[in-house]
């Protein structure tokens, strides 16, 4: 393994299981997935969950919104945590006691006790700010890029995986005999189950550093706390461009999280397609983050080795830019192969932009990576919550005028009318999305760096892991 004086490595050659950053980058990647995977596993059995527990249409928004909303102070409280007690203990918390509202959503009797669990369940998704913070302290500044971005990207798979997985898990236990109308209780209890086996194979398996856990490093005094470092938190709070990330982020996953669930109906209405179909066209799309994230943070590193800091910055304002016109076309398509053709265009940078992001944070505040990508990622969810609001309030009031006009017509009548009615209303909401975004990628020019923060990023690899991670002089 090449490696900087404090080891972190500088290449991400994924073969090599001897490494212990490649050990990590694989363990991280892999319970982030399983997160997402049990985060969005209802999805595909929503029609059965409605029917089970006579959920109305508010009742189905509401449970979508809650779902993203919980993730919201779970990422700004969990990027704290780790900067204080490491990623290893947090993920391992997190993995087990979020396997508990999991397991749950498969025993609930009545919609209430569902709305309950989806709103714990969106606990998990802090998942992605964990990862985030390990392969930080695992990769050098060259590489480290990359390494985030696909992480995040495959373990992003896990939300387009379910769509696959839950059913096939669900035709298991049917097998077995389990009645069909109960066997998506059995699934979401099987996920949980293996996000708390995961719990403990991050206990066991990993470590917070490449030198070691920080309970350790710290009672050996190889590291310990400055009052710099208390204040930390504070000075992220206080830093313009955490929080024009955090509008970034929201302008990108935030969207990719709000487009993805309300695509499969969108197709469905606008282009008469059958649901099956919607569904793996939606699935494709969740499926390129086996490659498209990491470009995202490929090209950051790339132009950041060209332009410095200021070029990751350029990068992540280009690609947001083309994010947002691919949505503003794709809303006003009205053929399904030029759709799709946008739609594939939309999922591509919209992945890039997620991954170029976080080839950002790691250099916005090094003292407090876990702090910046904890608020940073909130920002994501607080985009697909006003997203999804906006959605939801145009297209229940289309949907309610569309209804009234054509009482009286038959239910056949009302249903087609109703459809046309959201799919205009949510063509709408995306094409208003579209030019929030491009004004987002304006906005992402603003990020400044210093002249020290560009020499460190350019010179001092072997430097960042100290500036994470206070090293205390022992005299001899």
């Amino acid at each position: 393994m090449d490696t900087t004086t404090q080891t972190k490595s500088t290449t991400l050659q994924l073969l090599n299981l001897k490494s212990l950053p490649i050990r990590t980058f694989w363990i991280t990647a892999i319970s982030f997935f399983m997160c997402f995977f049990a985060w969005f596993g209802i999805v595909p059995f929503m029609p059965d969950v409605v029917k089970d527990l006579g959920l109305t249409p508010d009742q189905k928004w509401n449970s979508i919104i809650l779902a993203v909303s919980g993730t919201v102070f779970a990422r700004l409280l969990i990027g704290k945590l780790c900067d204080k007690y490491g990623p290893r203990l947090c993920y391992t918390w997190l993995l087990m006691l979020g396997a508990i509202p999991v397991i749950l959503c498969g025993l609930v009797q009545t919609p209430t006790q569902f709305l309950v669990c989806r709103l714990f369940i969106g606990f998990i998704g802090a998942s992605f700010v964990i990862t985030q913070v390990h392969t930080s302290l695992m990769f050098a500044p060259n590489i480290v890029g990359t390494a985030n971005a696909t992480s995040a990207g495959w373990g992003n798979l896990g939300g387009g995986a379910n769509r696959l997985g839950m059913p096939l898990i669900a035709a298991a236990v049917v097998g077995f005999g389990v009645a069909d109308a109960d066997a998506w209780r059995y699934a979401m209890v099987i996920a949980g189950i293996v996000c708390f086996i995961m719990g403990i194979v991050y206990y066991f398996f990993t470590q917070d550093t490449p030198e070691g856990n920080f309970k350790a490093l710290r009672a050996s005094g190889d590291m310990v706390n400055t009052k710099k470092d208390q204040v930390g938190f504070l000075t992220v709070i206080k830093d313009y461009r955490t929080w024009i990330l955090f509008v970034v982020y929201a302008a990108c996953f935030g969207i990719e999280l709000t487009v993805y669930g309300t695509m499969d109906d969108y197709l469905q209405n606008t282009f008469q397609l059958e649901r099956v179909t919607a569904g793996n066209i939606v699935l494709s799309f969740a499926l390129m983050n086996i490659f498209a994230r990491t470009l995202g943070g490929f090209f950051g590193d790339k132009f950041g080795k060209l332009k410095g800091l200021r070029g990751r910055v350029l990068f992540l304002s280009f690609i947001l830019t083309i994010q947002g016109l691919m949505l503003i076309t794709f809303s006003t398509t009205t053929s399904i192969i030029v759709g799709v053709f946008f739609l594939i265009l939309f999922s591509l940078s919209v992945q890039m932009a997620e991954g170029a992001t976080f080839s950002v944070v790691p250099f916005i505040n090094k003292k407090a990576i876990g702090s910046v990508s904890g608020i940073v990622g909130a920002g994501g969810n607080v985009g697909a919550f006003l997203a999804a609001m906006l959605l939801k309030s145009q297209s229940a009031v289309a949907e309610k005028a569309a209804i009234t006009a054509n009482q009286g017509l038959g239910e056949d009548v009302i249903s087609v009318a109703q459809s046309a009615a959201s799919a205009s209303a949510v063509s709408n909401g995306y094409f208003i999305i579209g030019f929030v975004v491009v004004a987002t990628a304006i906005a992402a020019l603003t990020i400044k760096f210093s002249d020290e923060d560009e020499g460190l990023a350019n010179t001092g690899l072997g430097k960042t892991n100290e500036d994470l991670i206070p090293i205390k002089v022992k005299a001899n």
